[in-house]
């Protein structure tokens, strides 16, 4: 039998602002987010670390690509107004997925497609 692997390795979001990004996505995910300048391209992991898998953000050029769904802090509802209140727009209704939880569509401020996932406790 071979050896299992992680399907998605790595998620990158594009986006014209990256300080603006940073702060929005800060405030709807509760992440810390520092901007890192050591490489060839400035770049912002998911919540400040490589350890907490995932990805990062990067300036770059956004589009109506795949949708990432990002793990909320909370209640999709109260992602949802933050989404709102940070520039984003949240789209549509919430989704429940039965024994597993629930989410919605969203939008960031440069129109990049995420869903705020809320899993079922247990």
């Amino acid at each position: 039998m071979t050896e299992r692997r992680p399907i998605v390795v790595w998620t990158e979001i594009p986006v014209t602002d990256l300080p603006r990004a940073c702060d929005f996505y800060a405030a709807v995910f509760d992440w810390t987010m520092k901007i890192d300048e050591s490489g060839p391209n400035p770049m912002a992991n998911f919540n400040d670390g490589v350890e907490s898998g995932g990805g990062h953000l990067y300036p770059g050029k956004p589009g109506q690509g795949s949708t990432i769904h990002l793990v909320v802090p909370d209640i999709v509802e109260a992602a949802a107004r933050r989404v709102a209140e940070e520039g984003g727009a949240d789209l549509e209704r919430i989704i429940p997925i039965p024994g597993v939880g629930r989410f919605q569509y969203a939008t960031d401020p440069d129109g990049n497609s995420i869903g705020l996932f809320q899993p079922e406790p247990g």
